[in-house]
């Protein structure tokens, strides 16, 4: 399911980016392939210019990429966050980020990680004194909040689209069936005469076999039951017109309601 289709892509970026100036966490959507369906907010230098820039931080950003979850410490001690969007139980992407710091650093411990990485220890400490500091339980709670907007924008979005479709397709429906009825009424009329010019028929005929005498008594039968099967099919047919009245009604009915 591609949520580019029916979600307002500078809806989710508005709220993403009010989120992160409230509360300093870096954020960003992505579909259900990883692909970016926002423009990142509030993402650190120490993250993304010294870190994911580096070769093996990379690698190790990738790996807490994938296998993190809900709120957890990523491998360079910052914590960060990942939260599925679902639609009728499918994951269709995800808002994730953190970026963010849950207490005052170690200096020293970031001096050793930028010496694993093979990044030069004073613009590592100077970029990581730029990241934000927040409690372990605001960033749990921020992320939460915003993993339950982001899909109730999502799920309310996707039920309004489905619901124009569903609208559309009635619509075409309900026009073919008062094409159909239209036409079922234009036949029945046509039958009806047909019946009508039946019944004179028959009515003739009578008359005629009537003046044979003895002679027309086998016509008569005919005539009479040929009257008869007149008689019953101006009967269907002004039923079926009754019926092709009510559906139309109906259908009527059901346009105004919906």
């Amino acid at each position: 399911m591609d949520l580019r289709k029916f979600i307002d892509l500078d809806s989710l970026q508005k709220i993403q980016d009010q989120f992160s100036e409230a509360t300093g966490l870096a954020a960003i959507a992505v579909d259900a392939e990883g692909k970016y369906l926002t423009k990142g907010s509030n993402f650190t230098d120490f993250c993304m210019k010294h870190t994911r820039m580096n070769e093996e931080g990379a690698k190790r950003c990738q790996k807490c990429d994938a296998e993190g979850s809900g709120t957890y410490y990523c491998h360079a001690g910052l914590m960060d966050f990942s939260t599925d969007i679902i639609i009728n139980g499918e994951k269709v992407g995800a808002i994730i980020g953190g970026q963010v710091l849950p207490g005052v650093p170690d200096e020293d411990k970031f001096k050793t990680i930028a010496r694993d990485l093979g990044i030069v220890e004073e613009l590592y400490v100077t970029a990581l004194k730029k990241v934000p500091v927040r409690s372990e339980s605001m960033i749990r709670a921020s992320a939460d909040m915003l993993g339950n907007v982001v899909n109730q924008l999502v799920n309310l979005e996707y039920i309004k689209t489905m619901t124009q479709k569903r609208n559309k397709a009635l619509d075409k429906e309900i026009d073919t069936i008062e094409t159909s009825l239209n036409e079922v009424t234009e036949k029945t009329s046509n039958l009806q005469k047909i019946a009508s010019m039946e019944k004179i028929l028959s009515i003739n005929a009578s008359i005629e076999a009537a003046r044979a005498g003895d002679a027309g008594v086998g016509f008569a039968v005919v005539a009479r039951e040929f009257g008869e099967i007149s008689k019953s099919s101006g009967d269907v047919y002004q039923r079926i017109h009754e019926l092709v009245g009510t559906i139309n009604k109906s259908v009527r009915n059901l346009t105004v309601e919906v």
